[in-house]
């Protein structure tokens, strides 16, 4: 199975413990950004398109035109900056872009409650797309965490 043309299993063999250990802590981290990729892309993709089915909703049956279009620009970019980053040059590229994101989620949250507040959104039109914007807003700091994290062990060894 393994042979000696094997590159990565000759290098693991050469390290000490903790560079073993170092190695695994960060091959664990990549995979679980990986898995929280795979998850939070179709998540924000659903997310935006509720969002533009918001804007519709504000603008057709409350007549409300300047709130509903700061929920339509943050909440369809949080979305659009996960997938660039997709294809991010490097991993400071993409924690980038996943930092724009969370700060996108955030600004969405802040409309959201403004708009509930104001009344143009009921406490349960409002509960049920805030509970999607609190998991992008979760997800995206786990992301972000991690990401640092691997940035951090990286520059350490």
């Amino acid at each position: 199975m393994f042979n000696s043309h094997n590159g990565h299993l000759n290098l693991w063999l050469k390290m000490d413990g903790w560079e073993f250990l170092s190695s695994i802590y960060s091959l664990f981290l990549l995979s679980s950004i990986i898995n929280c990729m795979s998850i939070i892309g179709p998540k924000s993709y659903t997310f935006a398109i509720r969002c533009v089915e918001l804007y519709k909703f504000l603008t057709a049956e409350k007549k409300e035109f300047i709130l509903s279009k700061q929920v339509l620009r943050s909440g369809t970019a949080i979305g659009a900056l996960i997938k660039e980053s997709e294809h991010a040059q490097s991993t400071a590229d993409f924690l980038n872009k996943m930092n724009i994101a969370l700060k996108e989620a955030n600004e969405t949250e802040y409309w959201l409650m403004l708009l509930k507040d104001c009344q143009y959104l009921s406490e349960k039109e409002f509960g049920s797309i805030h509970k999607n914007c609190d998991e992008l807003i979760r997800m995206l700091v786990s992301i972000v965490k991690t990401t640092k994290s691997k940035l951090t062990n990286r520059r350490n060894s």
